[in-house]
């Protein structure tokens, strides 16, 4: 049989490796410092692009897309082109894969410090980069796909079952929840509402970690641990179940995230019932790939890429563990809400996402530079520095998580809150802060010496070359089943079926679980005294958005006794019905906002906002004084924020629309007179007055800045239903 000639396209993967490091770099450095604002809040006081609120998502985007993505794709291309036996279908779309998704990084980079954000978490890019991530993701698949045609390999091995699954769920999971109106060039409302928007988010947030952080990586498993022990993977029947059964029931689980929520009863119990079953799967994966490395533990004592390969795959198995227990609804009532859940996430993110990511590099770059590892010696001193950075962070996190769980439970024998100051409960919790930095930090180091073993690497050896390979054209058989062929066999040879059945697989769940959320209305009964958000209001909740306030404060008060009493009624769905998009939240380092509308005076709030250590001693929130500067709030899109809100069902008439400069005007103004009730507030307003007049500024009244809009947003917060006092 005549032999074909061709080239490995390695320099891609390089291109791919690189990116991964750097953005590994960024993304924690931006983790560790949010890490270090929780002990001192007012570190980048007055700094707005550098506050939490902002930079929280710009972490979450950078270790997810840009860390993780970047990793992914260089494990992908390096192992596609292997298992097809073939280039990559194109060098061009293998570059504007590589170009588009660091331009896509950058301008995450850019836009979510300076509060251009959706608030949708693992989603909050806005819609021009949203159109750029799907087009460049569909270039990916372009190129995927078109490598699968031109192999040389008939079957498809099992990573590639993942790796097309991965490519089809992401493309459906990303272009349904963004799907937005656009009211400017960064400014966009999500066409759902509160309730459904909240199953829409968590149908993709979840299963962002599902078809993001979990297939491509298992692709990556099937592949890279058999190379690195040179042993067959475990069994082939139950790579079939596991990749089957995991991209089935995952889609289901999103609505475990909202248990106790306003969403309805029988979605959150499918969400638990399927999220118990991802148990069997989950594991199924985790045994296959340690059972691999029967006869080779051995060599996991001496080569650190297997030891990073087996920390991985074991915080694989413990985070798909904890998150089915996580659905129970018993477990879920402790944990939601609390640090529990950041611990839970970062065992996934630190130890199987970057874990696995380093095994790769450490394997791929002695490979593509022709020569050994600078160090081995150094490679084992991050393995074990970035174990002990991960001990170091989860464990505190999880004595957080469940001292915030029974502080915010306790009653006193007569009733009461043992702990009704939601600050005694952070004050607490402050030592297991100190600790996740350290932890933090000494991950970082690890990352920092694997930049160092990497460099001299690649210093040391061959510069990275495409590679020479060989192997027979593939021959054409029968279409049709061959004698005696089983039906999955034929069927790894049958991309296009097995694509299409992978998409019917994960499409059942989604379309059984939101489609009637959406189209059945008594899954949201509406309530009459709820009413759109006046124009001022709605400008104070787009600056919420921006500030990233979603990320500490949630606004769902769930069916719990020591809920109702700190916070008052528990939530309900008809009260979301205007809040585009919803803001359920999914942490509480600061109390819930749902009712906190009339708790607090103006003033009260003014002052919060400005100094919060002033109004509430031992906060760690931090300010916002650029919300006071001496500049006017934007209001110059307002009528076109109503217009939308108005296309997307929210009752504003013509005249609420024509008149909604005059209403912020009126409104403003009934705030600042509140404000003048303070003699504090008028002896500082003159004087900054002074100032401003000194320096030549044209002087903004109080009434027209920011801080007022934010301040009517939060004191409309739960005004609609009768609130406890």
């Amino acid at each position: 049989m005549e032999m074909q000639q061709f080239y490995y396209d390695n320099k891609i993967v390089k291109k791919f490796i690189y990116a991964t490091i750097v953005f590994g770099v960024v993304g924690m450095a931006v983790g560790l410092l949010l890490a270090i604002l929780f002990l001192f809040p007012n570190l980048t006081d007055g700094v707005s692009w550098l506050s939490f609120g902002r930079l929280r998502p710009l972490h979450t985007n950078a270790v997810i897309f840009a860390f993780v993505g970047n990793a992914m794709f260089a494990g992908i291309y390096y192992s596609l082109q292997r298992l097809l036996k073939a280039r990559m279908f194109s060098d061009f779309l293998s570059n504007l894969n590589f170009w588009g998704w660091q331009l896509i990084i950058v301008a995450a980079a850019i836009s979510l410090p300076l509060g251009y954000t959706t608030s949708k978490e693992y989603a909050e890019l806005e819609w021009p980069i949203d159109i750029a991530i799907a087009l460049i993701w569909v270039v990916f698949g372009i190129n995927m796909i078109g490598t699968i045609i031109k192999r040389r390999e008939r079957h498809l091995y099992v990573a590639i079952w993942f790796y097309l699954a991965t490519f089809v769920t992401v493309a459906v999971l990303h272009i349904f929840n963004s799907l937005a109106l656009p009211v400017s060039g960064l400014k966009s409302y999500s066409v759902y509402a509160g309730v459904q928007d909240a199953l829409v988010q968590w149908w993709y947030g979840h299963n962002a970690v599902a078809f993001f952080l979990t297939t491509p990586f298992l692709g990556l498993m099937y592949y890279y641990i058999p190379k690195a022990a040179n042993r067959p993977v475990y069994s082939y029947r139950l790579s079939i179940v596991h990749f089957w059964s995991l991209i089935f029931l995952y889609i289901w689980a999103g609505p475990h995230h909202l248990l106790y929520s306003a969403l309805p009863n029988w979605a959150q119990n499918l969400g638990v019932v399927f999220s118990i079953m991802l148990i069997a799967p989950s594991w199924g994966g985790m045994i296959n790939g340690l059972l691999t490395l029967r006869g080779a533990w051995d060599k996991v004592r001496t080569e650190p890429v297997l030891k990073f390969f087996v920390v991985a795959i074991t915080g694989y198995g413990m985070a798909t563990f904890e998150g089915p227990m996580l659905s129970l609804k018993n477990v879920n009532a402790i944990a939601h809400f609390t640090d529990w859940i950041v611990a839970h996430v970062h065992v996934g993110a630190l130890a199987w996402n970057g874990f696995m990511a380093f095994g790769v590099i450490y394997w791929l770059i002695p490979r593509m530079t022709k020569g050994p590892l600078y160090s081995l010696k150094l490679a084992n001193v991050h393995f074990w520095i970035g174990t002990l950075g991960i001990i170091l962070y989860t464990l505190p996190m999880y004595v957080a998580g469940f001292l915030q769980a029974s502080m915010w439970k306790q009653f006193n024998p007569d009733g009461t809150l043992t702990y009704g100051n939601f600050l005694e409960t952070v004050t607490q919790i402050i030592p297991m802060y100190w600790m996740r930095a350290v932890g933090g930090t000494l991950y970082i180091i690890g990352m920092f010496v694997l930049v160092y073993n990497i460099y001299k690497t690649v210093k040391a050896n061959d510069s990275v070359e495409d590679e020479l390979a060989e192997a027979p054209e593939l021959q054409k058989i029968s279409s049709g089943r061959l004698k005696g062929e089983k039906f999955h066999p034929w069927l790894e040879r049958k991309p296009i079926q097995l694509t299409i059945l992978a998409t019917v697989a994960i499409l059942i769940g989604g379309i059984i679980q939101i489609v009637p959320t959406i189209m059945v209305k008594s899954n949201i009964p509406t309530i009459s005294s709820v009413k759109p958000y006046t124009p001022l209001e709605l400008e104070g909740r787009d600056l919420y958005i921006r500030e990233g306030c979603v990320s500490c404060h949630s606004q769902m008060v769930r069916p719990f006794r020591s809920e109702v009493e700190r916070y008052g009624p528990q939530s309900k769905a008809g009260e979301f019905v205007y809040d585009h998009p919803f803001l359920w939240g999914s942490k509480r380092t600061g109390p819930d906002l749902l009712r906190v509308g009339e708790k607090y005076n103006d003033n009260w709030h003014f002052n919060h906002m400005w100094s919060p250590q002033s109004t509430s001693a031992g906060s760690i929130m931090p300010g916002y004084k650029w919300l006071f500067d001496n500049k006017a709030l934007d209001i110059s899109d307002i009528e076109g924020k109503m217009e939308t809100m108005r296309t997307l069902g929210v009752p504003y008439t013509d005249t609420d629309i024509a008149n909604a400069q005059n209403a912020i005007n009126e409104q403003s103004q009934e705030i600042e007179n509140s404000l003048h009730a303070d003699p504090d507030f008028v002896k500082s307003y003159e004087e900054s007055k002074k100032k401003a007049v000194a320096r030549g500024e044209k002087f903004v009244p109080m009434k027209d800045r920011e801080i007022v809009a934010l301040i009517a947003y939060i004191q409309r917060l739960g005004t609609d239903i009768k609130v406890k006092k």
